[in-house]
């Protein structure tokens, strides 16, 4: 049965993330947290690809399938196949494969695992990542359903797209305190406010078998049903005090002077380009980093919410509360937890830029 959303109450230290405190699992061996060598050889062999596996067996899709892989004879590609019991274990894991040259990465697991490994592997890999797989077998995998892999794709199906698959370019958020305190988090999906009380409405919705786009589907009809019919009080409609401020200059973001001027109902930004549920919150905006944001809009006003959440679009929806803008860096102070790619951080005051160019491979 699915757990409560994790809720971490720092980010990673910078030292966890390049490795310093990891438990780095046998490199030789298939031990729980290790990584396994890899198949073939131990040198590189000239011409034939090395592949990096990272497998988390606590994602939803996955229990102990998708490891199992066919025959490839003599030229079968070199694969190390890494399962991290716990997050502070992925950096080393990282580490070896990054020193071993490896040329595709293939992450088995949800959302959330995706951004442990752009945020672990970040400290080796820098700007220079191997191409990138996902097999999505999370809870949502949002960031499958911009990518377009199948729901099913397998571990071999995978490897065979090393050659035969087409490539999509993302740059993930990449988010910091101001203050350097702490390691950089890299994700696609960034929330605050309601976003991220919805979000723990979510684990209702998975406790009743909704999984993948029907998640976000029941996740936002709740949300829109607690801005749209619930009082002055209402958690929802109060939302958290936030200041967003755009790009170099440090715009701040317009507020319609509904509600408490200091405060947002909801944020919501990303770079994916195609959102579950079809859903359209930053309508025609195509941006480096496009946002959304809500102040507490007038009663008379909320009925837009549905529409807006669908890509209505016009400058008069922000006398009306709704805000959507884009762009290349976001300062953000907020009081309230802020969710990425599903868990729940700190408040605090950061820096969204972005992250490296990626390179995903798909069908």
């Amino acid at each position: 049965m699915p757990g409560p959303i994790k809720e971490f109450s720092s980010l990673p230290a910078r030292a966890e993330l390049r490795g310093d405190d990891a438990v780095s699992g046998s490199i030789t061996g298939a031990g729980s947290g290790g990584v396994v060598a890899f198949r073939q050889s131990s040198v590189r062999r000239e011409g034939v690809p090395r592949i990096g596996v990272i497998y988390n067996p606590r994602s939803h899709g996955n229990k102990g399938r998708d490891l199992a892989l066919h025959s490839r004879g003599d030229n079968a590609p070199d694969i190390a196949i890494a399962t991290p019991g716990k997050r502070r274990q992925m950096p080393a894991q990282l580490e070896e494969f990054a020193r071993s040259g490896i040329d595709y990465l293939i992450i088995n697991g949800g959302d959330g695992t995706v951004r442990d490994v752009l945020t672990c592997g970040q400290p080796f890999f820098g700007d220079n990542w191997p191409r990138i797989a996902v097999l999505p077998k999370g809870k949502t995998n949002a960031l499958n359903v911009d990518l377009g892999a199948p729901k099913d794709w397998t571990l071999d199906a995978a490897i065979d797209a090393l050659d035969s698959g087409r490539e999509v370019r993302r740059r993930p958020l990449a988010i910091e305190p101001l203050d350097h305190s702490a390691g950089v988090l890299q994700g696609f999906i960034l929330g605050a406010g309601a976003f991220t009380r919805a979000i723990r409405a979510g684990q209702g919705a998975h406790r009743i078998g909704a999984f993948n786009s029907m998640v976000v589907g029941v996740t936002t009809g709740w949300a829109m049903s607690q801005i749209l019919l619930g009082g002055a009080r209402n958690k929802y409609r109060r939302g958290v005090k936030m200041e967003l401020l755009l790009g170099d200059r440090k715009t701040p973001l317009p507020h319609s002077g509904l509600g408490e001027e200091d405060r947002r109902m909801v944020l919501f930004a990303s770079t994916l380009k195609k959102m579950p549920f079809r859903l359209q919150p930053f309508g025609k905006r195509k941006g480096a980093i496009r946002l959304a944001a809500m102040d507490r809009p007038l009663r008379r006003y909320t009925p837009l919410l549905p529409a807006v959440a669908a890509g209505l679009d016009g400058d008069y929806l922000a006398g009306r509360g709704f805000h959507r803008a884009e762009t290349d860096r976001l300062e953000m102070h907020v009081e309230g937890q802020f969710i990425l790619d599903g868990e729940a951080f700190p408040p605090g005051n950061y820096s969204v830029t972005l992250g490296p160019e990626l390179c995903f491979v798909v069908p």
